[in-house]
């Protein structure tokens, strides 16, 4: 004879049959008729090779075998519901996560301390190790090494999901008593100038470039450095102009005393988001995560 195998459906109807020891009384609670209770009965004793509940007079009493599993059962019962059950709103105080996030290093000096803040005022479980973008960045998401992106994301991968936060745009940077600041600033005496560019891949040109090159003009590029910080940091001691995202960066350039000023060409704005994989999409703590994120950053400036 084929044996009844136990399934989520017997464990439910067990748990409510030992905690009422009635037949009728479990089919209300599970709203079957009371025929089909005394089936499924049938079948937990058949699983369990026990009479599980006997009758005593009136009413019914559960076997030592019974009793002793009944514990068990309800224990059971209660970890599959809460594995069907969504997710309530989480406690940050309760938290203990790692979280990776990759960003630009304008993005990362903008929020880092707001988020290390953050967690260790109402999350001290948490741990935030913020990472530079550089190679491999396509696949971070993807194989888990980075549970969030924080950038200027123009060709996300198919399944990204991608929220965007907040627009800026560039400005130019110069130290205090620059000769470029002796009169309005025009395209021409922009292009004049020698600049300092931030690239973390090195590139000697950027969009400004092109369109000054529409207007017959040519920036004078002295070189390139990896960070806006340490841009910033050349220009503080130079005469070289620099150019950097004006809200990310506008409290550190207010720190350096560095006046900035507008670029004098129609440069598109940026726009910042924020990118994670679906796995994370009703992940309570990674909802938290980008909630702070977004709360930060979108408050920016």
């Amino acid at each position: 004879m084929r044996q009844t195998q136990p399934s989520l459906d017997l464990l439910i109807a067990l748990d409510v049959l030992l905690e009422e020891c009635s037949v009728s009384a479990a089919a209300q609670r599970l709203h079957l008729s009371e025929p089909a209770m005394s089936r499924t009965l049938g079948r937990i004793r058949k699983a369990m090779g026990d009479p599980v509940l006997v009758r005593s007079g009136r009413q019914m009493v559960p076997t030592p075998r019974a009793l002793a599993v009944q514990a068990e059962v309800r224990g059971l019962v209660e970890a599959a519901r809460k594995v069907f059950t969504p997710p309530g709103r989480l406690d940050p105080a309760t938290l203990v996560r790692r979280f990776v996030i990759l960003a630009s290093d304008a993005v990362i000096t903008a929020m880092s301390v707001a988020l290390l803040t953050e967690a260790a005022r109402s999350a001290p479980g948490v741990r935030f190790h913020f990472i530079p973008e550089g190679y491999g960045d396509a696949q971070a998401l993807r194989d888990g090494s980075a549970d969030l992106e924080v950038t200027v994301i123009s060709d996300p991968a198919p399944e990204t999901r991608v929220e965007p936060i907040m627009v800026d745009r560039a400005v130019g940077v110069v130290r205090p008593g620059h000769p470029l600041l002796d009169g309005p600033v025009t395209a021409e005496r922009l292009a004049a100038a020698e600049h300092v560019i931030a690239s973390r891949r090195g590139r000697a040109e950027g969009p400004v470039d092109e369109i000054l090159a529409g207007m017959g003009l040519r920036r004078r590029i002295a070189g390139s450095v990896p960070t806006f910080e340490a841009a910033l940091a050349v220009v503080r001691q130079s005469d070289l102009v620099g150019m950097t995202p004006e809200r990310l960066t506008g409290p550190l350039v207010e720190a350096l005393g560095l006046v900035r000023f507008p670029i004098p060409v129609p440069l598109p704005e940026m726009t910042l988001s924020q990118a994670w994989h679906p796995r994370y999409d009703v992940d309570p703590a990674h909802v938290w995560l980008r909630e702070l994120v977004r709360e930060v950053l979108g408050g920016h400036g």
